[in-house]
């Protein structure tokens, strides 16, 4: 008998940690799915600053390809972009620290987040021409294309 989910958004819990899961893979030490016993006393040295994997966004605009993708509480001074002729990389990381004290107490918070992303362009692209704006932790890039492609010819088809 299927499982069926109390609320929606526990099936997209589900989902998400299942993506994580296969994600997960590729990030590890290849083998490590062989002593996962010692999975906890390993991971610490092959990733000392985990990173969360950008959500991202290609937009085929004819003549050029607009990337968003999220950066979410990093300053853009800390966003590091590079395009080449056929794929861009985005990354960054933010530290912030705040500290409260008073008279009884020290309340001190520490944050560190890090993110990368890196995605394959279906044309080639003019890497010296890309733009980037950041507004509102959206991070927007406009490539231009090498060769811009003509709007594609539109077929109505019937449905039978």
């Amino acid at each position: 008998m299927p499982l069926t989910p109390k609320f929606p958004s526990d099936l997209s819990t589900a989902y998400e940690d299942a993506f994580d899961d296969f994600k997960g893979i590729f990030r590890r030490d290849p083998f490590s799915n062989l002593i996962t016993w010692r999975r906890s006393a390993v991971e610490p040295f092959l990733f000392p600053f985990p990173f969360r994997e950008a959500y991202a966004d290609i937009v085929d605009a004819g003549n050029a390809f607009k990337v968003s993708a999220e950066v979410p509480g990093i300053p853009k001074e800390k966003i590091d972009i590079t395009v080449s002729k056929d794929s861009i990389e985005i990354s960054g990381e933010a530290k912030v620290e705040h500290e409260d004290q008073k008279k009884d107490f020290v309340h001190r918070e520490r944050r560190y987040s890090r993110i990368y992303k890196r995605l394959t362009f279906p044309e080639e692209v003019l890497p010296e021409k890309a733009v980037a704006t950041v507004k509102e932790g959206i991070l927007t890039v406009d490539i231009p294309k090498k060769s811009p492609t003509k709007e594609p010819n539109k077929h109505k088809v019937k449905v039978a």
